[in-house]
């Protein structure tokens, strides 16, 4: 794993705005200097370094899926602040295995050693299209004779085939708080992959969405009952709205309600509780830092790296924002790699149960947030 260089492409704003990623010009916050979607650097990797990352990313998300039996089986949702009226909902969303399509792993990895679980974003992740799309295009463009760690295109539409969803249109819904169009772009580019899938789909806003209370069902703006649903809307928002009691129990979402589980930065705790000492995991707990002298102190439910706390033996630092109202997991602090000065983090990408590819967000801080630029990577 290094990091190049390279001379970005004439008029690669309008390429990659053609490509489905116009919100580039609004997805950082105002006053930084470097693009959101940065191609005058990327990542190399030997072909034997993806491999065994895919190996590590599927065991991964196998463990995952084994700490999701654990809490429900022992029933252990308080400690992912699950509202106590949810919780026989969560459960039985998981023993139905309700459908899933994808989710993304945040990981810490230099190209020396294992690669470390930062979190698991099973909900709501996004960086799809850029991941999926972009770079890929600009692999073709820039170095054709080489290959990507990239099948996330083809792999979500075998996965649209694959899911046993009712009769009926899928509904794709996005939130009018989307400010940047950053949800509304992935949003369509999935709803895109479900097409090429053959199935029928239909746009709408979450907002828009509405409740038959005569009927007892979700409608749209046509009134036509809402059966399925794919959604850019997280479960703890779902649960905290005053339609939560009702969509736990009625029209399949995707991704599901057992996904809340995933989502959630207590199951960092739970895999370490079940698999202590793994080469993929930092330790961490939810009832305090105990043995650990560097640290970081995360929301269960926190996002875009706001409410965070480093503590080490050198000083503290914190992150502006305002959750941690549901608690905390506390979590081994491995300071990111460093490469010319940017702190890369690895999304890997799983579709269904399989890994499907890689995205590279960098920055220079410690912790990435909506500052960090997206940037390519390619396999010699």
């Amino acid at each position: 794993m290094r990091r190049e260089h390279g001379t970005p492409r004439d008029g690669w704003e309008k390429i990659i705005e053609s490509q489905g990623l116009p919100y580039h010009r609004t997805a950082h916050p105002e006053g930084l200097t470097r693009p959101y979607w940065d191609e005058s650097t990327h990542y190399v990797f030997t072909l034997d370094e993806v491999e065994d990352l895919e190996t590590q990313v599927e065991e991964l998300h196998g463990m995952c899926l084994e700490a999701v039996e654990h809490v429900v089986s022992a029933g252990r949702f308080a400690d992912f602040a699950i509202p106590e009226w949810a919780a026989e909902e969560v459960a039985r969303s998981w023993q139905r295995r309700d459908p899933y399509l994808y989710a993304r792993f945040d990981l810490r990895y230099d190209g020396t050693g294992p690669a470390k679980l930062l979190e698991y974003n099973a909900d709501t992740p996004t960086s799809l299209v850029e991941s999926s799309v972009v770079q890929w295009f600009w692999l073709k463009d820039v170095h054709p004779g080489d290959d990507q760690w990239n099948s996330v295109h083809e792999r979500l539409i075998d996965r649209w085939r694959e899911l046993a969803l009712p009769p009926g249109p899928t509904h794709f819904a996005w939130t009018n708080m989307d400010e940047t169009g950053e949800e509304a772009m992935t949003l369509a580019y999935l709803q895109e992959t479900a097409e090429q899938a053959g199935r029928h789909t239909v746009a709408i806003a979450m907002e828009d969405i509405g409740w038959d209370a005569l009927n007892r069902r979700f409608v749209d703006m046509e009134e036509r009952m809402i059966r399925s649903a794919f959604k850019l809307y997280p479960w703890e928002w779902m649960l905290a709205d005053a339609f939560g009691r009702h969509a736990v129990r009625h029209s399949t979402w995707i991704e599901p309600l057992w996904k809340a589980l995933l989502s959630n930065k207590a199951l960092l705790a739970i895999l370490w509780e079940l698999f202590p000492g793994h080469p993929n995991l930092l330790p961490a707990y939810l009832d305090g830092p105990r043995e650990l002298t560097s640290y970081i102190s995360k929301p269960l439910l926190g996002r875009e790296g706001a409410s965070m706390r480093i503590v080490t033996p050198s000083g503290t630092s914190e992150t502006p924002g305002s959750y941690g109202q549901e608690g905390h997991v506390f979590q081994a602090f491995e300071a990111l790699p460093e490469f010319d000065g940017q702190r890369p983090v690895l999304g890997a990408w799983v579709v269904g149960d399989e890994a499907a590819g890689l995205g590279i967000r960098e920055t220079t801080g410690l912790i990435t947030d909506d500052t960090s630029s997206f940037v390519p990577h390619r396999i010699e």
